[in-house]
């Protein structure tokens, strides 16, 4: 029995959406009324379209009803999670021509790394590049040959700018295809150490590069439950991916029969008399699924603004208090780096997401009735998947985790909320990540240090300024300030500070990385700064209280003295490397709270 909180919060979500999600139907509707697309091409469109085709491939080609996959594709080399990629493209289309139809690559889309543009200039255009993606997506299906397709894609604001392409084409069924996480290197708390080591002074560049290097050491996705991991949570709970198939490394034998078994069922999708498209599996049920799996495993704050930016791109509006109202009913059942001390292989290993959406579906607690690309129903997604004597197939998850301290039963959860909360008051509305903060950090009440860049801040920590209790205020790194860039960098000398005895805190209408942890950050906040926000009229010295058990974020400052302020003009964004291109993004970019989107 689904629990009677998550269908209240689910209707709210559907009444509030109820015109334009009918608006979004309706077009994907239109699309699906003019029937398969290539019988309606001109001879010269379908020759430019099969023209570099084997004679066979064309032959198929033109056979009546014979499937079309396209294949649009993340893959570069030097992303470690998409670099396996480049194989598997090939195997994935000889699947696709096995089990009788014909797939052409349709489309590659740019794909960044937040962890080399971390701290960096590109990382100004990180969340710009996932609607980058969802256009580029848009155009590689815009050649209207295709009756399907598998989307190639793994990392941070690439599986949900995919997906939001995707969803501009919902007639059609799309099936994500992971490649893997590489394996685990030295573990996440070594790395951590040694961060802070450096922060510190205590060790060289050389050794932290050595450090970094034997965790981030082989293709294959980074192992710690960051934002591309959350992806394929995310994925697997709302049913776009086989079940079980995210955390299989690129070497295991499991790893290519998960992908063929991934382009034979796009083929059954599309082979289908009614084929279901991704814009009816993405329902209203399935996106509060997803909000499910993210409060459950403490996954990635950037999913409070992907997410919702999904769900705007299906018709469907989300606020941040769904996630807070849901946050109070989803217990906490992983604990995986920087929530934990293991990665996301020793998570799969004890269970996985299978066993967490197995948990959940027996308080009620996902919608187990919807559409998937499996067929209808999440309870098989609940199964891992095993080669047995050499065929794929999937097992029942087990009753116990294999590590009760990574995973455990809905009984005895980590906490009974989720590992996110929401935060109200003067300075507008932010999101908090708790999962990984100790509960004798998530209450800190300090003067402010305001700071414009934050670059800013580091230089104040070498110079010995920051040792004492202070709320760092990082302001105009918002969608509209800069692109809202990650400011993952600022955690190593946050985390000395805190460890030192200190009470410190961040507050910043920026992102953290989905890596980030243990220092309390009130982050997204809205209004930004660039926008009139309260927080461009903090000045240094000002009392801030940040309340994460009661969801408050309170500026101890009179009203009347805060609208006598000039609010701060902000730097000027420069337009070096590439930030020139993105200047139309900042002028259309939409608020955090709904998204960050463009669109």
């Amino acid at each position: 029995m689904t629990h009677p909180a998550l269908l209240e919060i689910t209707e709210r979500i559907r009444e509030r959406s109820k015109d334009s999600r009918a608006t979004y139907i309706a077009r994907v509707q239109a699309m699906r009324d003019q029937g398969r697309s290539r019988p309606r091409l001109s001879c010269g469109n379908l020759a430019h379209a099969m023209a570099a085709c084997s004679e066979a491939d064309k032959a198929k080609y033109n056979a009546d009803g014979m499937v079309n996959i396209a294949i649009v594709s993340a893959y570069n080399d030097m992303l470690s999670a998409h670099q396996p990629y480049h194989k598997m493209l090939d195997e994935v289309k000889e699947a696709v021509l096995s089990a009788g139809a014909v797939a052409q690559m349709a489309g590659g889309v740019p794909a960044m790394c937040d962890g080399v543009t971390q701290g960096q200039t590109g990382m100004e255009m990180s969340l710009f590049s996932r609607d980058v993606i969802a256009m580029a997506t848009g155009i590689a299906m815009s050649h209207n040959v295709f009756d399907a397709a598998l989307l190639f894609g793994i990392c941070d604001k690439i599986v949900p700018g995919l997906l939001i392409g995707a969803l501009a084409f919902g007639h059609l069924p799309f099936v994500f295809v992971p490649a893997g996480p590489m394996p685990t290197g030295i573990s996440n708390s070594e790395k951590a150490k040694i961060r802070q080591l450096y922060a510190e002074g205590k060790v060289g560049r050389n050794e932290l590069l050595e450090s970094e290097s034997r965790a981030y050491h082989s293709p294959g996705t980074c192992t710690f439950y960051g934002t591309a991991n959350s992806n394929q949570m995310m994925l697997e709970m709302m049913g776009l991916q086989l079940p079980g198939s995210s955390f299989v490394n690129p070497s295991d034998p499991l790893r290519r029969p998960l992908d063929d078994a991934a382009a034979v069922q796009a083929v059954k999708l599309a082979e289908a008399a009614s084929p279901i498209g991704i814009g009816d599996m993405v329902d209203v049920e399935s996106v509060v699924n997803g909000i499910v799996g993210l409060l459950a495993t403490g996954g990635s704050t950037n999913h409070t603004l992907h997410i919702v930016a999904i769900a705007a791109a299906a018709g469907i509006k989300v606020t941040w208090q769904d996630f807070s109202d849901l946050s109070k009913i989803i217990p906490l059942l992983a604990r995986v780096y920087p929530n934990g001390t293991a990665d996301v292989n020793a998570f799969h290993e004890a269970g996985g997401t299978p066993f967490v959406i197995r948990e959940l579906l027996k308080e009620g607690l996902l919608h187990e009735d919807i559409d998937t690309v499996i067929g209808r129903g999440l309870a098989p997604f609940g199964e891992m998947p095993a080669l047995e004597d050499g065929k794929l197939v999937w097992n029942p998850s087990p009753v116990v985790a294999g590590d009760d301290m990574i995973i455990r039963t809905i009984d005895r959860p980590f906490q009974a909320e989720g590992g996110l909360a929401v935060l109200h008051g003067q300075l507008g509305e932010a999101v908090i990540k708790i999962s990984a903060v100790k509960p004798e950090h998530r209450f800190v009440e300090a003067p402010a240090i305001v700071f414009e860049d934050q670059d800013d801040m580091l230089a104040a920590y070498k110079a010995g300024e920051l040792e004492k209790d202070f709320i760092a205020v990082v302001r105009f790194q918002g969608p509209t300030a800069n692109g809202m860039p990650e400011l993952h960098k600022l955690t190593p000398s946050l985390g000395v500070l805190q460890d030192k005895g200190f009470k410190v805190a961040l507050v910043t209408d920026g992102r953290m990385s989905g890596a980030s942890g243990k220092v309390p950050a009130a982050i997204h906040v809205t209004p930004e700064a660039a926008c009139g926000g309260a927080i461009a009229r903090v000045q240094n010295g000002d009392m801030i209280r940040l309340d994460a058990e009661k969801g408050e974020l309170t500026l101890l400052v009179e009203p009347g003295e805060m609208d006598k302020r000039e609010p701060s003009a902000g730097p000027v964004v420069p337009d070096t490397f590439g930030r020139n291109l993105f200047a139309g993004f900042r002028k259309l970019v939409g608020p955090a709270g709904e998204g960050g989107s463009v669109f």
